[in-house]
């Protein structure tokens, strides 16, 4: 691919647009873009990063369109009725997709390591990005979150990584289908459950992502995921329970704040004291060492870098405490995640309640029936579940599925719960309800402002 031609991110601010952004920018690409989020004066300390980093920024209105010789790169979600698509097409600018300007740079790197599944995907990338740099392999790493051991004064929106060597680490997409464009040297595939598309489609995506694979990283305790161990090339199993597995855990032992265990290769064993809780951390983790003993590095090695890995932002994140209430901000937006979380944190006691964002209505509409599930199947009977409408950018959209659907459901299952129409009022509920020893979760994805959503419910308890 060519590198010599200037670049305009629509939606620049974006979880998948702004690492991608950093990677060309550091690759002395010209970029430049524009966001709502921008516009709205949502989150300006993103912004100003971007543009200490040299990325200049536009109203959305198609002002930053005006050179036909620039390459201007959307989302799949993006509508052609927005100004800046529109500008591109009337003058004559190349329009791209942004997952096909990101296979195009992973595809490629001579050693690419793709990371898929509907779940845990950010934390299993951001664990293979650290344990490569922390044994000095110095990879690039595109990611879909911050990752914490990036993190620097200067970089506090750490989701990318510019290495000067061969390795190429990058969180896959399937919820677009944009998965089909990459060709891991190494696939890494987590887990497949209902998110963005039915299951035949999803069966049908990541078993020919897979396919392409020289060697591929794959979830036993995932049923749809071992079927695919068949159809792998060279697989590198792993596994919670079954030690028949490549690789496999033993003694863990959850804390609030991390988990403990022992992973076993073969005769080999060593020891991993994870600063990020859950069992489901656990399994990210097993697929993290699969991904990098693939490409050459100890199992110790490996290991004793993983002890290091301090965390995606928005997993399981404490916000902070006050008044005997903690404040968790967390990304799960999916039934997978949420069960995950839920259970991650029923490991110890304390009310639970969950404001929930849905991520969309049309995700809301497909997975109705799995939220309230999930939701009356993990939540504890003292546990309440507050919900906000779905979040919304503008576009059109159809909205016969509201967030208090999901909570009639789960009330009619025995739980509680609450929706309301602005998330403001969610918040006072949850002011309302708080009392010493309750843990507040906010729930929910594509949607920075939750975060400080639970910076204010800090201020407020305090």
């Amino acid at each position: 691919m060519t590198l010599n031609r200037d670049y305009f991110f629509c939606g620049v601010g974006g979880s998948g647009m702004l690492p991608l952004a950093l990677i060309l920018r550091a690759k002395g690409c010209a970029v430049s873009g524009s966001d709502r989020a921008h516009d709205l004066g949502r989150t300006p300390e993103k912004f100003d990063f971007l543009r200490a980093r040299g990325i200049a920024l536009f109203p959305q209105d198609g002002s930053g369109v005006t050179d036909p010789n620039m390459i201007v790169v959307a989302s799949t979600a993006v509508e052609n009725t927005v100004p800046d698509v529109a500008a591109a097409r009337r003058i004559g600018a190349l329009l791209m997709v942004r997952a096909e300007l990101l296979a195009q740079l992973f595809n490629a790197a001579p050693n690419s390591i793709g990371v898929a599944g509907t779940s845990g995907k950010s934390t299993t990338t951001g664990m293979i990005g650290w344990i490569l740099s922390f044994a000095g392999r110095d990879p690039t790493i595109m990611n879909g979150a911050v990752m914490k051991n990036f993190v620097t004064p200067d970089a506090l929106f750490a989701s990318a990584v510019v290495g000067k060597s061969e390795i190429f680490v990058s969180e896959v997409d399937e919820s677009d289908g944009s998965i089909a464009r990459y060709a891991p040297h190494i696939a890494v595939l987590n887990n497949i459950a209902l998110d963005h598309k039915s299951l035949e489609e999803l069966r049908a995506l990541f078993r020919d992502f897979v396919a392409k694979a020289d060697v591929t990283v794959l979830n036993l305790d995932n049923a749809e995921t071992a079927e695919l161990v068949a159809q792998a090339g060279k697989a590198i199993t792993y596994s919670l329970t079954d030690r028949q597995a490549d690789l496999s855990a033993s003694r863990i032992e959850p804390a609030p704040d991390g988990i403990d265990f022992e992973v076993h290769e073969g005769g080999t064993s060593a020891k991993v004291a994870l600063k990020v809780p859950g069992r489901h951390n656990v399994a990210n983790a097993l697929a993290a060492l699969g991904a990098t003993r693939a490409v050459g590095l100890s199992l110790a090695d490996a290991a004793r870098a993983l002890s290091a890995f301090s965390g995606i932002k928005r997993r399981l994140e404490i916000v902070g405490a006050a008044g005997g209430v903690t404040v968790i901000d967390d990304f799960a937006h999916n039934p997978d995640k949420i069960a995950a979380t839920l259970a991650t944190l029923h490991d110890f006691p304390g009310r639970l309640l969950v404001m929930f964002q849905p991520h969309g209505y049309g995700p809301l509409r497909l997975m109705k029936d799995a939220f309230i599930d999930c939701f009356a199947e993990n939540l504890n009977e003292t546990d309440v579940l507050i919900m906000p409408e779905p979040v919304y950018f503008g576009g059109t959209v159809e909205r016969s599925v509201s967030s208090i659907d999901i909570v009639r459901g789960v009330a009619a299952r025995g739980r509680a719960g609450f929706a309301f129409g602005e998330r403001a009022a969610c918040g006072d509920k949850i002011l309302e309800l708080a009392k010493p020893g309750d843990r507040i979760v906010v729930m929910g994805a594509r949607d920075d402002t939750l975060s400080q959503f639970a910076r204010n419910l800090i201020a407020a308890l305090k």
